[in-house]
């Protein structure tokens, strides 16, 4: 854990650009008070990019120290997990040298509704399962709060929502993510 202070970040960041290959962080690459983390990389790095239209997740920051790669989580425990998973995880897999794949996105009937407004692709977690038809079916965990772990703890995949998307219907099609055995 590192003091949210300029000083302290930036002895952090030398230091483990130093040791390390690749630099993962959690926390402060928002626009808070307390957010240094774009300010203290801009000084001897480079930001690849900042922020991205998902939820949850939208403070991400990639980039560039002298040394070594740079992923900045965001500080929610479940936006840290979906970006991890969604960015940080096919990256680290290209830098090994390995193939990136895929994870499996397959299409459900959504149970009940959903509200989403457009504007961002959007992780909800859900809980998979066969229906009485032995079509697959899959409901929300239910509140999609990025500080709510139960909604992880609970569910077995992503219900990923299309960018452009608003509100889901009961009984519309959509499409599930699975989870792999990063996440069970």
């Amino acid at each position: 854990m590192i003091e949210d202070n300029p000083d302290s970040i930036r002895t952090a960041f030398i230091k483990a650009d130093k040791a390390a290959d690749v630099v993962i962080t959690s926390g402060g690459v928002s626009v808070g008070e307390a957010d240094f983390t774009r300010e203290i990389m801009e000084e001897f790095g480079e930001i690849n990019f900042w922020k991205l239209a998902i939820k949850p997740g939208k403070p991400i920051a990639f980039g560039q120290f002298p040394n070594s790669t740079f992923f900045g989580l965001p500080g929610n425990p479940v936006s840290a997990l979906v970006t991890f998973y969604q960015i940080a995880k096919p990256g680290l897999q290209k830098m090994a040298g390995g193939e990136v794949i895929k994870p499996l996105r397959i299409a459900a009937t959504l149970t009940h509704a959903i509200k989403k407004s457009p504007g961002r692709l959007d992780f909800q977690r859900g809980i998979a399962s066969t229906n009485e038809q032995g079509l697959i079916a899959v409901s929300s965990t239910g509140h999609q709060g990025s500080g709510m772990m139960s909604s992880l703890c609970q569910a077995n995949c992503f219900i990923v929502l299309e960018q452009e998307r608003g509100n889901v219907e009961a009984n519309e099609t959509v499409t599930i993510e699975l989870f792999d055995s990063v996440y069970n």
